[in-house]
C-alpha cells in the first residue's frame, strides 16, 4: 500500500526526533589542547625561588626576572647556601676581612658545573651566578660582605632577590 505525501513527510519529521544525539569529540579535543598549551606556555614564565618563614625580602620595581642560580639566603641568624646551613651572623661578621671564608668554600663546592659563555663584548662570567635572599631587616654591612664573597669566590654575577612592588 502506498503511503501519501503528508503520511512520509510526517514519519521522516518523527524518526529525526527520535534519534540520538551525537557529541563531535574532535572539537572537544582540540580545545583541550590548546588549553593545555595554553597552560605549558604561561607556567614557564614564573621562577620560584625558596621562602622560608623567617624570611621577609625588601620591595622593588625591578622589572627582570630571576634565572636559576645558587641561591644563597641570609636569614635573622644565619647563612645559608642552597638550603644548607653554612654559619650563623655572628660567626661571619667576626674578624677584619672582607669576605666569609667558610661561605666562600661553600659557594665553591656549590658551583656550576659548565659557566654561562659570556656574550661579545661582556666580560667573562666566571663560574656563574648566584643570587642572594636577605631579610630586609639586616644590616647592609653583612649584605655586602656575603656579596663581597661571591665575587672573591669567582662568581661573575652576584644578584640581590627583591619583592616586586605592585605597579600603579
Amino acid at each position: 500500500m502506498r503511503t501519501s505525501r503528508r503520511a512520509r513527510r510526517m514519519e521522516r519529521h518523527h524518526n529525526r526526533q527520535n534519534r540520538r544525539p551525537t557529541m563531535n569529540l574532535v572539537s572537544l579535543m582540540d580545545i583541550f589542547t590548546i588549553l593545555v598549551f595554553f597552560l605549558l606556555v604561561n607556567a614557564s614564565d614564573v621562577q620560584t625561588l625558596p621562602s622560608p618563614k623567617d624570611l621577609d625580602l625588601p620591595e622593588s620595581s625591578a622589572e627582570k626576572q630571576a634565572e636559576d642560580t645558587i641561591v644563597v639566603m641570609l636569614t635573622r641568624d644565619r647563612i645559608l647556601v642552597n638550603g644548607r646551613e653554612i654559619i650563623d651572623h655572628e660567626s661571619a661578621m667576626a674578624g677584619d676581612e672582607a669576605t666569609i671564608p667558610a661561605l666562600a668554600e661553600a659557594l665553591q663546592r656549590s658551583a656550576l658545573d659548565d659557566p654561562e659563555p659570556a656574550a661579545e663584548g661582556e666580560a667573562p662570567v666566571g663560574r656563574g651566578q648566584i643570587t642572594v635572599m636577605a631579610h630586609k631587616e639586616l644590616p647592609y654591612r653583612l649584605i655586602r660582605k656575603v656579596m663581597l664573597t661571591g665575587t672573591a669566590a669567582e662568581f661573575g654575577r652576584v644578584s640581590l632577590a627583591v619583592l616586586q612592588e605592585p605597579q600603579g
